[in-house]
């Protein structure tokens, strides 16, 4: 176990009690998180829309933890109203939103620049940057009623620097970025003087990794590839650093190109 997540559990930190969504939730990146925050005391509020897959990242949190309060909905985050309604719902049947974790992925790259398919580009939109959008728009009040909201969205270190091959990629993940930050700015202005009541932050990696992936490739390096433990660690941790250090900013779990 980490230093930050012996300090966080138990002992009535920031995410004790807080109420943490999490969309795109069933994948390993949303595995490691739902039990990181269940762990440091949060109830989680999960979304995704493969719902035998959250069912069962949601079961396997709620049975390493006993007692958290880890909740599964079937979301199409494409879907405006439908994610508004996550949000509202959330917000009513538990009182507040703290945090909203983006863990929506996706990936199509091509052998080179010419050779690239507009049609990855399409379905890459939707993926990473129009699930930020609703989910933004739908949870910044939530967020802003908090107190000490977080929004926080996982990107990738080719958005600041883009390859031939994933032209479609980058562009995507610069422009989900892109909206973060804007969210950033609404709420530093927001509160004024007082400082942000939230905070809109991106998490930047070079790729994630996980068990699976190193037992399906044992001799595989995985250079500068973050572990989605460490992910959810560093996501805890957002909520135990001041909001106005979190808002508006990068946090590098990788170098910087």
């Amino acid at each position: 176990m980490t230093s930050t997540s012996q300090n966080a559990a138990g002992n009535g930190g920031p995410l004790d009690g807080a109420v943490v969504a999490v969309a795109g939730a069933a994948g390993p990146a949303g595995r490691a998180t739902l039990l990181r925050l269940a762990e440091a005391g949060a109830t989680v509020v999960a979304a995704d829309a493969d719902a035998e897959r959250l069912a069962s990242a949601v079961d396997a949190a709620r049975f390493a933890h006993g007692g958290a309060t880890v909740t599964g909905d079937t979301v199409d985050l494409l879907d405006v109203t439908a994610t508004r309604e996550w949000a509202a719902r959330t917000e009513k049947e538990f009182g507040r939103v703290d945090g909203l974790v983006h863990l929506v992925g996706g990936w199509r790259g091509s052998s080179g620049f010419a050779e690239t398919d507009l049609a990855d580009w399409d379905a890459l939109h939707a993926l990473l940057v129009r699930t930020v959008q609703h989910t933004s728009l739908a949870f910044q009040g939530p967020l802003e009623r908090s107190g000490h909201g977080r929004f926080l969205l996982v990107s990738a270190a080719g958005a600041s620097k883009p390859t031939a091959g994933n032209a479609a990629y980058s562009a995507a993940k610069a422009a989900a970025e892109a909206w973060t930050l804007a969210l950033g700015d609404a709420f530093r202005k927001a509160g004024g003087e007082a400082g942000p009541p939230a905070a809109a932050a991106i998490l930047v990696v070079k790729a994630l990794v996980n068990d699976q992936m190193r037992a399906e490739r044992p001799k595989a390096k995985f250079a500068g590839f973050t572990d989605v433990t460490d992910l959810a660690d560093a996501i805890a941790g957002t909520w135990y650093k001041p909001t106005e250090e979190v808002n508006g900013h990068r946090l590098w779990l990788t170098s910087q190109p």
